[in-house]
């Protein structure tokens, strides 16, 4: 048999690792060119590593969660022809011909067999043993277990399609969404060990938390799972009882891949290479909330997503004709200051992967509108874990949306390449001086970060008191550009 190992390549651009998010197959699969082999995380985003084969799978080399170096070996392919080796079998011609089994012969070897209705699930290499040895293992603690199926075989039979939830010996993969595998690793969660209560045995959020709480553990490790729970609570109770929060252990060991990996390096690059300044202003954004008010009830704008983030972009793009200097950036190799006349404007994205910064594409080209568009589109692709390492990639300037928390203002760090980065802070109602008295106006708080090497501080300053000025006053837009 012909066997090709597939490595992992370069899912972006000089990336070193990928981790394992979720397998698409299993050995045994038979697979296509093209066909998805399995959802990997980089440092960027979450992209599906498609098989450049057609054949069988003889061996997955990394398990979910794994980190894989790139060129390390990742599949093992059975492409299913003759190698000319000894243990080669022999041909009987039909596959040759396209018949027999239904396979054709591709430039890389024979394609999938076709198959009706939903291809059987393979079982994992040693998942069988391991079971069947867990059952020998336990055999004398129970012996008067062959009674039990005995007694009503006919309602064994009547709940069979239930038994793939639980792996007792079926040498089944449990079955379960990719989140949820994931949430299992991080609570240390056996997914052997649970019994899948959603459509098809499939398991749940809701069964991994069961499990972690000693609710619902079942299959072969069952009593040994309400073993756990009991004695942790005799210690508990022992020590007093202390109180933890959420219920969980004391102590949580989470570890940092892919993005927050990613951000926690660029960070600490960031801020201990370029020298950051960071200046604050207050403004009176009464009139910027008023516009933003008509402008959701008018025809134009009804279907458009339009937040005090979206204005302050708009407002950040056009006062950089006027600043160029803090959508630049530092050249360390050429020991020189790049000019870029155009703006890629990215944006701070909370996600449960982590903290990540898509950037719209030439901003300074667009309208209202379609920077609404474009913003709104790259929120959903980032909580979605859709998003392109493209589109994470050549920034010139950053917002961060820190009032959404409730928070005034903040210290940000410069994304790296970057020469600057705006933190927003919450609209809150304050006393304010205007037009000779005291009233309540809307007021929000601006921080701008920026690299003094390239950035001075008349620069910043004018920047911002220009995005200021706008929101204070909209309309003093056509006066300023």
């Amino acid at each position: 048999m012909t066997k090709k190992i597939f490595t992992l390549p370069d899912l972006g651009e000089g990336l070193t690792e990928s981790d394992i998010t979720s397998w698409r197959v299993s050995v045994g699969d038979a697979v296509e060119v093209n066909q998805v082999l399995a959802d990997v995380e980089t440092a960027k985003a979450v992209v599906e590593l498609s098989s450049p084969y057609a054949g069988t799978i003889a061996a997955l080399h990394a398990e979910e969660g794994d980190t894989v170096d790139v060129g390390a070996p990742v599949v093992t392919f059975d492409l299913g022809g003759d190698d000319g080796g000894d243990d080669a079998p022999a041909s009987d011609g039909a596959e040759e011909s396209g018949s027999g089994d239904g396979r054709v012969p591709t430039l890389v070897g024979y394609g999938a067999a076709a198959e009706k209705g939903r291809p059987a699930r393979r079982a994992r290499r040693g998942v069988g043993q391991a079971a069947s040895a867990a059952a020998t293992a336990s055999a004398p603690a129970a012996p008067a277990a062959p009674a039990a199926p005995a007694a009503a075989p006919a309602e064994a039979q009547a709940t069979a399609p239930a038994a793939p939830a639980a792996s007792s010996g079926s040498g089944e993969r449990p079955r379960s969404t990719p989140p949820v595998r994931l949430y299992a690793k991080q609570n240390g969660v056996d997914l052997e060990t649970v019994t899948g209560t959603g459509a098809h045995g499939v398991i749940t959020r809701a069964d991994v938390e069961a499990a972690i709480n000693g609710g619902s553990a079942s299959g072969p490790a069952g009593p040994a799972s309400a073993a756990a729970p009991a004695a942790a609570a005799a210690a508990g109770a022992a020590a007093g009882a202390v109180r933890t929060l959420g219920g969980r252990e004391r102590e949580v060991s989470v570890p940092v891949k892919g993005v927050r990996k990613a951000t926690a390096a660029a960070m600490v690059n960031s801020a201990f290479t370029a020298p950051h300044v960071t200046e604050f202003l207050q403004v009176d954004v009464t009139e910027t909330m008023e516009l933003l008010a008509e402008l959701k009830a008018s025809r134009e704008f009804r279907d458009v997503k339009l937040t005090p983030m979206t204005l302050t972009a708009r407002a950040c793009v056009l006062c950089m004709e006027r600043t160029p200097d803090v959508n630049a950036r530092w050249d360390e190799a050429a020991g020189a200051i790049v000019q870029q006349n155009f703006v890629n404007l990215g944006f701070a994205a909370a996600t449960p992967r982590g903290l990540m910064v898509p950037n719209v594409k030439d901003a300074q080209a667009m309208d209202l509108r379609g920077l609404a568009d474009a913003i709104r589109d790259l929120t959903d692709k980032a909580r979605e874990g859709t998003l392109a390492p493209a589109e994470l990639t050549g920034g010139t300037f950053t917002l961060t949306n820190v009032g959404v928390f409730g928070v005034d203002a903040g210290t940000p760090i410069i994304n790296p390449g970057e020469g600057a980065i705006l933190a927003l802070g919450q609209v809150r109602k304050m006393p304010w001086e205007h037009r000779g008295e005291i009233a309540l106006r809307d007021v929000m708080t601006l921080s701008l970060s920026f690299d003094h090497r390239f950035v001075d501080g008349e620069q910043g300053s004018r920047f911002l008191a220009d995005v200021g000025a706008m929101l204070r006053r909209p309309g003093m837009t056509l006066a300023m550009v």
